[in-house]
This record gives structure tokens, C-alpha cells and sequence, in this order.
């Protein structure tokens, strides 16, 4: 039988960015706050000092700091007609294990995403007509406009130091900025990262096409800050140990470095590390949830957290999960298209093309997170998609984040795959080369989903989460599309060798990475039919259950989810002051 605690005002589930700034509201208003993290606090570990932190083995092919898969994975069919296998070791996307999350290790791109994003149903049948959107694209407005989160965003790039260089300032166009983004109060809080030999070699190349490239934003901190928390960055040391990696120079803004040390001050914060939430307790017929239960992976003491609120922060698969283990909200089914949870499953989608430079040095290993110089001429809705067949598109970039000897292995098209010759490929052209990358959106196909595995089960005892995923039409002929682009780029860039164009094909591998940035399985919207959770991010069937974080986007864009993820959780943190102080719908 769980042991049964006190009550707590606002429990969090998962210790990451969006539980982080939620807190931080809180908390300054004096409500009491719980978050339960599953993993530990690496700030005291080897992985966040130097030497230790820069071992690749370790953190990087071993994958220190992600999630355990010997404990709970996922499985992965890619439609209905096959039978789904657990995934025994998950490199396509990497969800982080401990304080911080994958805020931890990622890489410090932020984006705002395209001012239409949070409306792109309307918007699009606004430009192409009604009709225009294929019946098996549900997609859907968010409820929310980018003019709500503006200062959401605003206070997020503060609080994270975030560099860059700004192209839309209340309207006005800025001249070596993003032309496309969406208007802006000011400029980013620091100026932008250095550019790198990739970058001048691409921006050269863009140039020649007419297109504007510019300085990718980033939590990378250019020099030192301090935020309006009096929390400090260090200057990044371009290392080139972000992605996968702790930050042992305090230069990469996650919620380890600036939340939670200044939350542990605040009276009525609470951390409770390496506590695994098992399920959220939920009394159907007052349509509320009384808290959490958990066991203490410390003790193997299982828990009841009573709670006037719960929020659910946690990785995409683990607010989905916990839905659809509590039957809090009617599960999706493809075939009847009814249902909510679970629906809209997106991954972005990555497309690249190599580069080799005889006479150029590259130096791939002196880099940040977010080193890249970018165009955006090609993404989301910033070109006109009439008669190409497919909604979407990506950034492209000469995105130079990670030079290190194991992973870092780019050699020209023809070369052996081992021996000799291998060896003498990478000596001759580790310096000497780099990638183009398109990150595209992915918009939601009605058989890309989530439900709970039948048969396969967790270290818990609980149903797995399983993916039914694959790229369909509208991701492939936009990524055939976009690496076209980007290859053209490659052949003006005045490369000795340009390797082949590799635009995203079937099937979903679960073996090569991408990115992280998955979406989807908890939508927001302003239909309960068609959405888990209001514009407010409040549960439709359970009014005191909160949902943040990706798993709330009704599509993935073309953009890293970060930006509109810390901006909407700043905003929800404000909504539940009001909701503690009169609780409502919102």
C-alpha cells in the first residue's frame, strides 16, 4: 500500500524547463510548489566538471545522461498493419534523465516560431483555400497568438541570455537579422555567436543566391551575463561538448544553471529527486485529479502525493503516457478518427548534404551548440507552396556543432567504409569538410500517433509507449524539395567535393539520430473534441490537471521547439496563480 504525504499546492512531474519556470512564478507570488524528478542532480557529478565532462564515450556513444533504456524504451511500428517491437536502444531522439532534462544537453538553439504558426490551419486556408489541406492532415490553430506570447518570449530570451541578432523589430526589417521572424520588442539580450568558416563559406554562397543569412540564435552566451535573476553565464569556450554534453564553463543557459539553484532558495520549493511518477490520480466522476503516486527509486517506497494541482512537464511520451495510463481524456483511434490523446504525433525532419573544402579549414571541433549560419527563405510558409504538393519546408544551415573524433567521421562519397584508405579519408578531410542541414516541420498525418503498447512493458510494470510513425507523403516531397535547395547551395559554395544530397526517406530509423524535437500526443486547442488541453493548457476532463511542453503543438515546425515551449510555461505559470487563488477554467 503507497505511504500517503501532506498536500502540496502545485505538483510538478519532471524537473526540466518547463517545470523550472513554472516554479519560478510560483514561487514569487509565495504559492507552494513540488517537482519530482526522476533522475539525479548532475551538479555535483562527474558530468558537469572538466575533464570528466568532455569524454565522449561516456556522455555521447554510451549516452550518459539520457534515459535509461534497460528500464523504460518505446516501441515502434510504422502503420497499423504491423506489429510494433520495443526499441532496445533509442539514438533517433534522446530524452534527458535528470535536474534539468534534455535542457541539460541540448544544444541552445531558440527560436520564435513563425508569427502564423500558432494559427497555421488558418492560415493556410486563408492563402490556398479551404480545401487546400488534405483530409488526413488534421491540422489544428493552437488557441493562442503569437501576440499573447510575445512577452512570454521576451522574458525567456532574458532569463536564458539568449545571443543573436534580431531582423524584425516591431515591424521594421533589420538588416543582417532573419526577415522572416516574428516582430520583435528589441534585439536578443547578446550579440550573436562568432561565425565560423562553414558560416562565412555559406553566407557567401546564399548571398550569390540571393537569399539573407544570418547568425542562428542560440543559449550559447557570448560573454558574460547576468539575468534578471541575478543568475550568471560564463563566455562559451566553443568546445564543442553541448549537445549530449553538461556545460562545465556555465555558458549554455539551461534550467540547471538558472532555475533551479534560485528556486532552492525561495521559500515553498520543494525538489524531490530520483522519484519516478507512476501514475496520476484521477476521481473520474468529480472530473479532478488528487495528485500523483510515485515510487522512490532510493527506497522502492511507493507514494501518494496529494496535490490541489497537478502539471504534467514532462518528455513528450511521458505526458502522453501518463494521459492514457490514467484514462484521463479519450484515448485517439485512427480508424474512427475520435479520441484526443495520443493524436498529432510529429518528429521533425532532417535532410543534409557534405561538404568538402581541399584549401578551406573548417576546425569542426571549435564550436557551440549553436554555431550555424542560417537562411530561412525555405521554411514553414515562407514561400509559396501553391501546386508543389506538400505543406512545410525547413531551415538550412551550415550548423557546425560537433567535431569529435568518434562521431565525427565525414568523408567523401566512394571511400571504404574501413581499412586503410578509410583512415587516410578521415586525416585528409576531418578539417576539411562539413554539413549542410534542412530541419523540417513535420505536420500531423491521422496514422502518425501514440496509444499504450498491448503486449510490451516497462521495468514498472506498465504498457509501453508506442509510436506508430513513419514519414509520410507531405515530409517526403517537402524534404525532396528543400534538399534541393540546399543543394544548390552546396554547388555555388566552391567546394572541392559535394557529397550526395540526402533528402529524408522512409522507413523511421530508430538507429540514426535526428533530433529531440519531437511534438504532439497532448494537443492544445480550443475544441475539446479535437484537443487534450485548452489554450490555457488546462485538461478539458480534469479542470486542476495541467499539460506543458511539446507534447501540447498540434504540428512540428520547421524551428526547434524551444522558444514557444519556455513561453508557454512562463504564461502558464501565471495562470495558475490566478487558478490557485480561484479555481476555475481558465
Amino acid at each position: 500500500m503507497a505511504k500517503r504525504l501532506g498536500n502540496h499546492t502545485v505538483v510538478i512531474v519532471g524537473g526540466g524547463l518547463t517545470a523550472g519556470l513554472i516554479a519560478r512564478q510560483l514561487t514569487a507570488k509565495g504559492i507552494d510548489v513540488l517537482v519530482l524528478e526522476r533522475g539525479a542532480d548532475h551538479g555535483a557529478a562527474a558530468e558537469s566538471h572538466f575533464p570528466n565532462q568532455r569524454d565522449e564515450l561516456r556522455w555521447d556513444t554510451r549516452q550518459g545522461i539520457i534515459q535509461d533504456w534497460s528500464l523504460q524504451t518505446y516501441s515502434l511500428r510504422h502503420d497499423t498493419k504491423e506489429d510494433a517491437l520495443p526499441v532496445r536502444w533509442m539514438e533517433a531522439f534522446l530524452p534527458g534523465e535528470g535536474l534539468g532534462g534534455a535542457g541539460s544537453h541540448w544544444n541552445g538553439i531558440t527560436w520564435r516560431w513563425s508569427e502564423y504558426d500558432p494559427a497555421m490551419r488558418s492560415h493556410l486556408e486563408a492563402r490556398y483555400g479551404k480545401k487546400s489541406i488534405p483530409a488526413n492532415m488534421p491540422l489544428q490553430d493552437w488557441g493562442v497568438t503569437y501576440t499573447e506570447l510575445e512577452p512570454y518570449h521576451h522574458l525567456f530570451e532574458k532569463l536564458f541570455g539568449v545571443a543573436g541578432k534580431a531582423g524584425n523589430i516591431k515591424g521594421e526589417i533589420k538588416e543582417g537579422g532573419n526577415p522572416f521572424e516574428a516582430p520583435r520588442r528589441d534585439d536578443y539580450p547578446q550579440a550573436p555567436l562568432e561565425i565560423t568558416e562553414a558560416g562565412l563559406i555559406f553566407q557567401e554562397a546564399a548571398r550569390k543566391k540571393g537569399y539573407k543569412p544570418f547568425p542562428m540564435p542560440g543559449a550559447n552566451s557570448t560573454g558574460a551575463y547576468t539575468n534578471p535573476d541575478g543568475q550568471t553565464l560564463g563566455r562559451c569556450q566553443y568546445c564543442g561538448h553541448c549537445d549530449r554534453f553538461v556545460c562545465d564553463a556555465h555558458a549554455k543557459g539551461t534550467p540547471d544553471q538558472l532555475l533551479y539553484p534560485m528556486l532552492a532558495t525561495r521559500k515553498g520549493f520543494e525538489l524531490r529527486l530520483r522519484c519516478h511518477v507512476l501514475d496520476v490520480l484521477y476521481d473520474r466522476k468529480a472530473r479532478r485529479v488528487t495528485g500523483v503516486r510515485y515510487v522512490d527509486l532510493v527506497t522502492g517506497e511507493e507514494i501518494e502525493q496529494p496535490a490541489d494541482a497537478v502539471v504534467l512537464a514532462g518528455f513528450t511520451m511521458t505526458n502522453t503516457k501518463l494521459l492514457l495510463v490514467g484514462g484521463i481524456g479519450k484515448a485517439y483511434d485512427p480508424k474512427t478518427d475520435t479520441g484526443v490523446v495520443g493524436k498529432n504525433f510529429c518528429y521533425q525532419t532532417t535532410s543534409s548534404v557534405s561538404l568538402f573544402f581541399k584549401d578551406r579549414w573548417i576546425n569542426p571541433f571549435f564550436n557551440s551548440g549553436s554555431t550555424a549560419t542560417t537562411i530561412d527563405e525555405f521554411n514553414n510558409d515562407n514561400f509559396d507552396h501553391t501546386g508543389l504538393g506538400f505543406f512545410g519546408g525547413a531551415v538550412i544551415s551550415a550548423a557546425v556543432f560537433s567535431g569529435r573524433p568518434i562521431g565525427a567521421r565525414r568523408v567523401p562519397p566512394g571511400t571504404p567504409r574501413w581499412g586503410t584508405k578509410w583512415k587516410q579519408a578521415n586525416a585528409d578531410w576531418y578539417a576539411h569538410a562539413f554539413a549542410l542541414s534542412a530541419w523540417g516541420s513535420c505536420y500531423p498525418n491521422r496514422e502518425n500517433y501514440l496509444d499504450l503498447d498491448p503486449e510490451y512493458k516497462d521495468a514498472y510494470g506498465q504498457p509501453l509507449v508506442r509510436m506508430t510513425f513513419d514519414w509520410r507523403e507531405n515530409e517526403l516531397k517537402m524534404s525532396e524539395y528543400v534538399t534541393k535547395k540546399m543543394e544548390e547551395l552546396a554547388k555555388v559554395s566552391g567546394a572541392t567535393l559535394v557529397g550526395p544530397a540526402n533528402p529524408r526517406k522512409g522507413p523511421f530509423d530508430t538507429r540514426v539520430y535526428q533530433t529531440t524535437h519531437i511534438t504532439g500526443g497532448t494537443v492544445m486547442g480550443r475544441d475539446p473534441k479535437t484537443s487534450v488541453v485548452s489554450p490555457h493548457l488546462q485538461h478539458w476532463d480534469a479542470e486542476n490537471l495541467f499539460v506543458v511542453g511539446a507534447s501540447t503543438y498540434p504540428h512540428d515546425s520547421g524551428y526547434n521547439p524551444t522558444g514557444p515551449l519556455g513561453a508557454l510555461a512562463l504564461r502558464l505559470g501565471d495562470d495558475l496563480v490566478q487558478y490557485t487563488q480561484r479555481p476555475r477554467m481558465l
